[in-house]
This record gives structure tokens, sequence and C-alpha cells, in this order.
């Protein structure tokens, strides 16, 4: 059988996930009979909800007698560990582009790696059929991208295809889109088929013994761990005693031998029990279960390994901890250190961009990552696994050069948003360190007038500040960030501007209680939901915080004014999502996180023991 092995890159919404869904249904991968759901490879719920991908996976379509193995990787520039494992799997990958947007920073971080791998790259111009699609301007801008990234005149003689994934047709012919657009004419993908056969070329087949480089994990219930990776050389068989190549806790090489029990493939969306596996092809392997991504499986133990997976090193920590609340335990799993500990070095081996460090409390573990919606996604997750944990604010990892000086991560974010917000944005970046290195007024399109700016800025300035720039750009604006490096220290940055409103005793918020706190600031919480001494209940107007009763209930007297009552209710709560929290506390606070509630409280409890006073609490 000949193979074709394609990965696809494309930045957040650009349509990837349903051009893949097109891709299975016109190959006939699925029956006739088969109920289908849009987005097909959006597997788990968090990517359904939120309309990403945060797991690579993996796919396979048959186009005559070539197998086409895809890789749909993800988009967000926090799961960037996700597409640098998978880079070694594939020979060329799909660079899909929205024609309106152009080429954005998840783009330009994945096609580098793309181009570095030696990869041959078809670019997709996607959404063709959007009212502000500027074609040209795309493939001129992508084409200038590809000579940026230093691409080879062989790469940078890429083929392109014009699709519109949403209604299932693409054309290699730009002046055939008015006639698909019109309905003139009735399209399929079969040009893009077409394009993968001709210019992807098909794996080497190695005749050696057999090597794996392990660039995935999955798990089976009935086998367990299973290693994913593309069969660099040889052929493997079920029952064949084979060795892996990996390191120990102290990071010294090791081999170990083990019989492998099922070897898998990918046919469509299943995973095929083979009795072998073969040169070229992408598959799954059974039988070791401490077998760890980047590892190396060899027929023989004299077979040298292959070069491990680089993974660029996280840029943020953030601690996990024990829930001590005095609610614990009531509306979830009040796990211990040891479970909690567990879950997270699971989550570790399936993750390689994630690093795990022990601290001071056997109770507190460190998780370094790259981003917040890279923690706010495996939050959620053991969320919904019925666990109750807390965490920290996010801390930025620094590092020193030669003569000591401090350095921290810097990043480029890249917005694109309508003209008349310019200037509230960039004030907005400017406050946190950000420098305006680029104003962008040629992706202004002809309806929207929208322009895009680049700006460096600090990591630790971005914390905290999407939610401000889409209110801002009132939801209108885009925001992408791409990592720089490592540079000089940029000095102090605010957080935030107010204290927090901090409850002094445990009951139920009441709402006569409530209304006598609404001219101090912003409340979170509505009436009826249980607190306790030291959780906060709302953002204090001035910079220190302030303990409050929410639980009192207006007096039963007998005693009633002349003139007659006036009804007064509440005039509005702010309801805080995870991620508005995780932007929200300061140092000497938690996030209480329970299936369901997430709530913020102090980390000292008792008012007698903590100050107000910002200087005195922030140290």
């Amino acid at each position: 059988m000949d193979f074709r092995n394609i990965c696809i890159i494309a930045h957040v919404d650009h349509g990837k996930t349903t051009l893949v869904d097109f891709l299975l249904r016109q190959a006939g991968t699925f029956q006739q009979h088969q109920l289908l759901k849009d987005r097909v490879m959006d597997s788990m719920d968090l990517e359904r909800e939120r309309g990403i991908t945060i797991l690579a996976k993996n796919t396979s379509i048959h186009v005559g007698d070539t197998k086409i193995n895809i890789v749909d990787t993800p988009g967000h520039a926090d799961f960037g560990g996700e597409v640098e494992r998978i880079m070694g799997m594939v020979d060329g990958a799909l660079l899909l582009v929205d024609a309106a947007e152009g080429p954005l920073p998840q783009t330009r971080f994945v096609l580098q790696k793309a181009l570095a791998q030696g990869l041959k790259v078809i670019l997709v111009i996607n959404k063709v059929d959007r009212p502000d699609a500027r074609i040209d301007e795309v493939v001129n801008q992508t084409f200038d991208l590809f000579i940026d990234l230093g691409a080879s005149d062989i790469q940078a003689d890429f083929p392109i295809i014009y699709a519109c994934a949403r209604e299932g047709w693409c054309t290699p012919e730009l002046n055939e889109v008015p006639s698909y657009l019109s309905g003139a004419k009735k399209g399929t993908l079969t040009p893009l088929f077409e394009t993968m056969l001709s210019a992807v070329p098909a794996p080497k087949i190695i005749q050696d013994s057999f090597r794996m480089l392990v660039s995935n994990l999955a798990y089976s219930d009935y086998v367990g761990r299973m290693a994913v990776g593309r069969i660099i050389s040889g052929t493997v068989k079920k029952n064949q005693k084979i060795f892996y190549h990996g390191l120990n806790a102290l990071g010294t090489p090791i081999v170990k031998a083990f019989t492998i029990t099922q070897l898998y493939t990918f046919e469509g969306l299943a995973q095929v029990e083979v009795p072998q596996l073969i040169s070229g092809d992408i598959g799954m392997i059974s039988g070791a279960e401490t077998v760890e991504i980047g590892d190396t499986l060899t027929e023989l133990d004299s077979t040298p390994a292959l070069p491990r997976i680089n993974v660029e090193k996280p840029t943020l920590g953030m601690i996990f901890s024990v829930n001590t609340s005095p609610l614990s335990g009531k509306e979830g799993e009040a796990i211990q250190s040891r479970k909690l500990r567990d879950r997270l070095v699971r989550e570790i081996r399936q993750n390689v961009a994630i690093k795990l460090e022990e601290t001071g409390s056997n109770d507190q573990f460190r998780l370094l990552g790259r981003g917040e919606l890279q923690f706010a996604i495996l939050i959620e997750q053991m969320r919904r696994e019925n666990f109750e944990f807390m965490v920290g604010k996010p801390t930025v990892l620094y590092q020193k050069d030669e003569l000591g000086n401090l350095l921290e991560p810097l990043e480029r974010a890249i917005l694109d948003l309508p003209e008349k917000y310019t200037g509230d944005v960039t004030r907005i970046f400017q406050e946190r360190k950000g420098l305006l290195v680029k104003f962008d007024t040629s992706q202004a399109s002809r309806i929207s007038n929208r322009v895009r700016l680049e700006i460096d800025i600090p990591s630790r300035g971005l914390l905290g500040i999407r939610s401000r720039y889409l209110t801002t750009t009132r939801g209108e604006g885009l925001f992408s960030t791409q990592f720089l490096g490592y540079g000089p220290h940029k000095g102090e940055i605010s957080h935030r501007s107010g204290g927090a409103m901090v409850a002094d005793r445990l009951g139920e918020t009441v709402e006569y209680g409530l209304l006598g706190l609404e001219d101090r600031g912003i409340l979170f919480l509505r009436p009826g939901f249980p607190v306790y001494e030291g959780m906060i209940i709302g953002e204090n107007s001035k910079e220190n915080d302030i303990n409050v009763n929410p639980c009192r209930a207006k007096k039963l007297t007998n005693i009633r004014a002349a003139h007659a009552e006036v009804l007064v209710t509440l005039s509005g709560i702010r309801s805080l999502s995870l991620e508005e929290c995780i932007e929200w506390i300061d140092e000497d606070e938690w996030i209480e996180v329970t299936p369901k509630s997430v709530r913020m409280r102090k980390k000292i409890l008792p008012q007698n023991l903590r100050s107000v006073k910002r200087e005195e609490r922030i140290q």
C-alpha cells in the first residue's frame, strides 16, 4: 500500500476541523446509514464548546490504492506542544489560511516548524465566500511569510487551492471561484485529493530493522497505554519482542524489552487492530506501560535511539493545591495530595509541553506551562472528573544572563480590530509595558475597516489583559500571541487597581446585606450563595481589601416608618468565568475549583491574621 502522511496547519477558527469533516465524508469513510455530527474530529466536550482544537488527533482516508494519514493539529499557541511532537510523523502539510484574515501568528509558528522539517506545503485559501475576502493579497502575504521563514526554492513554489470548506468544494483555478460562489458550478474536494497525492512525497521506505519514534500516547481500558507514531523503518508484528529507549527519573538513558500485545492503525476515525505495521504507516503499539513521548521503539537493543522531540520551554507556572476551605467536599471529591499528584503526573505524560515541580509543601504542586488557556483547559477537565482543588495566580518564569541581570519572557501580541478602537487599545497595552512595533492599515477591508497592530509585551503583562481588550473592542477584536524569547526585565506592572471585598463570617449571602455593599465596588455573588470567612465576594473600588458581612439580614421589628417601603433590588452582579478568575486574583489569593462552583478566597482565611493593605499582603 502507498502512503501519504499530512498534517493541517491553521490559526484558530480558519476552518481546519470543518475541512477534515468534508475530506472524510467525500472519501467515503462513513457509511450511508451513519449519523454524522459536525466537527467529528473535535472529540472532547471542551473542543466542541469552545470551537477550538486542543489535542492532536489522527485519522485516515483512502484515495484509490493510497492511504492518506491526516493529523489535525491545534491552532492556539498555548497548545504548541501538541504541534511540535507530530511534525516528525508527516511528510507534508496543508496550510489553511482565511481568505480575509490572512496568515496569523499561530500560522507562522507552526509553519516555521514545518519548513524546518523540510515538509512540502500545500496552501489552501479557505472561506473564499466571505464578503471581505482579499484572495490575491492573502496569497502574496503568505508567500512573503514563506520567504521570511527561510523556505527553500522548492518549498516556496507551493501549489494553491481555493476552497470553501463549509460547503465542501475547492478549485485550483482562481478564475473559477465566482462560478462556484454563484452556484453555476457544483464542486467537490477532488482537486485537493489529487494535489495531496501529487505534491506530497510518499514516506521513504527504509529496508532496515524496525524503528519508531513515540510522538503521542493513547490509553485503552483493555490494553493499557499505547504508543502512537510513524514507523520509520522495518515492520513489526503482534507478540513480537522489541525494545524501548527512554529516560529514567534522573534523566539517564535506559533500554527495556517488552512484548507487543496489540497493534492498531487508523481507518477513518476508528482504531483498527492489525497483525502488523509496515514502514511509512502511522499506528499504535501496546505492551509497554512505562513508555513516554519521545522514546524510541526498536527491534534490536543495539539500534541507536532517534533524537528526542524538542519542545520549547514553559513560560508560566501555576500552583495546584489540595482544597482546604470550610466547604471542602460539599460539591465534589475532596482529593488528597497523593491523588492530586497522580492526576497531574498523568497529564504531563500526555502533554510534553507541561512540566511538574515539587514545592516545599506536601499539599501543593507547581505546574509549568505555556499560557493561561492551557491551564484553564486542564482545570476544566479536572472539574468534570469530579475533583475539588485550588489553584494560585500564574507566575512568569524568569531567567538570568551571564552577568546576573534578570530576564523575562517576551511575546508579540497581534491584534486585529476595528480602527475606531485603536487609541483605547494601545493605551491599555502601553500601561502593561507594551511597545507598538507595527501599525498595519493594509489589513483594513473594504467592509469592516479593520487594522492590525503588533505589540511587543512582557508575558506577565498579558495576564488579565484579554478580557479588557475584548471589552474595549466590544467583542470585535481578534487577539493572538507569539513567543519571542527572553529579554531584559521591563519593571513593575500594575495588576488590578481595586482590592477585594472579603466575607467575614460563615453563612449565605442575603440581598439586604449585599445591597449595603453595592456602593463599595463590584459584587461577584448573587443572594443565596454559601460563603465563609476569607472568601472573596467582590472587588473593592479602593486598592485595599475590606472585610464585609454579606449575610446581614433586615431586622424584624413592629416599628415602621410612616412612608411605604420601596422595593429595592441589586443593580448588577459581575459573574466571573474560570479564565477571568485566573486573570483577576493576586498572589495572596486562591481559586477554589469544584464541579459546581468556582470561588475565590484569601490564602489566609481568618481576618485577624491577614492585612488589608495591598503593599503588606502582596509580598
